[in-house]
């Protein structure tokens, strides 16, 4: 029992930082090209349609208490130039879960007859709360009392914004998620404190789709998140799409992941996302895998058609003849 909760502790504290003054990280996705809202608020109403947007991921599957992510968002096109989302994240791991809420609000501007900037920002809150019950019912199992810590529960605002420039076949963002620097503490009963400071996420994104001959396009895309007090993460993966109906693809996360990707665009308004992923650093030895899985519905017109979703904000690509 005393070496599990070990792991366990392992785990959070990979998740808050590594010193006494921990660095909380923010969700991580292997199919980040599909939900760019949730990390850029610039993205929002970048289509020309309603999208909805359901993921599910659970890390390090076969570790109890492992992290575990659900998101739920939608935004929407209102007139040319603005757009409006909703976003909710919760996010587990071990005793702690916390709960985002946020609202998106962009504003486009056309550069050119096939680029568009877009300027996002967002505001809401972050609900966090730790449940003590797990760890201490097992540190009093295994006699281990210096693991023990309070329940804890707050609530922080949220602000947040970005920048998007897209054209029919590359795109570019960059966003600071939230802005807000804040800090939040565990005791345990030795009346010892250990902070958890939430500190500013630069991220930066990059896409491009072209066509290798009419029935194939071919789609790398980059993400780079900087935090003071953590490592640098860099994301990179290639797609390649079949017919426009099926996605294949990799993903690495430098030092961390390597992944499989697959979607299915079952209707034109329905897309099903895949992703296995494997550990490549330290942690491989605790645990085999992680997964994550997809649902997106696009309130297209099929008549009327004339945007190719090339996830996402990619229009219009040219084929050869």
């Amino acid at each position: 029992m005393k070496t599990r909760i070990t792991i366990y502790l392992t785990f959070l504290l990979i998740f808050l930082g590594k010193s006494q003054v921990f660095c909380q990280q923010e969700p991580q996705y292997a199919q980040y090209m599909y939900n760019i809202q949730s990390i850029n608020p610039a993205y929002t109403g970048t289509e020309s349609h309603l999208s909805l947007l359901a993921l599910y991921r659970s890390q390090w599957v076969g570790i109890e208490g492992a992290p575990r992510t659900q998101i739920l968002s939608v935004h929407s096109p209102f007139g040319n130039h603005v757009g409006l989302g909703l976003n909710i994240t919760n996010d587990e791991i071990f005793i702690a879960q916390s709960t985002y809420i946020a609202t998106n609000f962009s504003y486009k501007l056309t550069i050119s007859d096939r680029s568009i900037l877009s300027f996002g920002i967002k505001a809401g809150g972050k609900l966090t709360s730790i449940d003590s019950n797990r760890l201490n019912h097992g540190a009093e199992s295994s006699g281990d009392q210096s693991a023990n810590f309070s329940d804890y529960n707050s609530f922080t605002p949220q602000i947040g914004f970005g920048i998007f420039y897209y054209t029919n076949k590359m795109y570019l963002g960059f966003s600071i998620p939230e802005i807000l620097d804040s800090k939040k503490f565990i005791r345990n009963e030795n009346k010892q404190h250990i902070y958890v400071s939430e500190k500013a996420h630069y991220n930066f994104l990059a896409g491009y789709t072209t066509a290798i001959n009419r029935n194939i396009d071919f789609r790398p895309s980059a993400l780079i998140k900087i935090v003071k007090g953590a490592p640098l993460q860099l994301d990179l993966s290639t797609n390649f799409i079949f017919y426009e109906k099926l996605t294949l693809g990799t993903a690495y996360r430098w030092d961390a992941t390597l992944s499989a990707l697959a979607a299915f665009q079952i209707t034109d308004s329905l897309l099903l996302g895949l992703a296995y992923e494997v550990e490549t650093s330290k942690l491989q030895q605790y645990n085999g895998s992680s997964s994550e899985f997809i649902l997106r519905y696009n309130f297209v017109n099929s008549r009327k058609k004339s945007i190719r979703q090339l996830g996402e904000a990619l229009t219009h690509v040219e084929r050869p003849n």
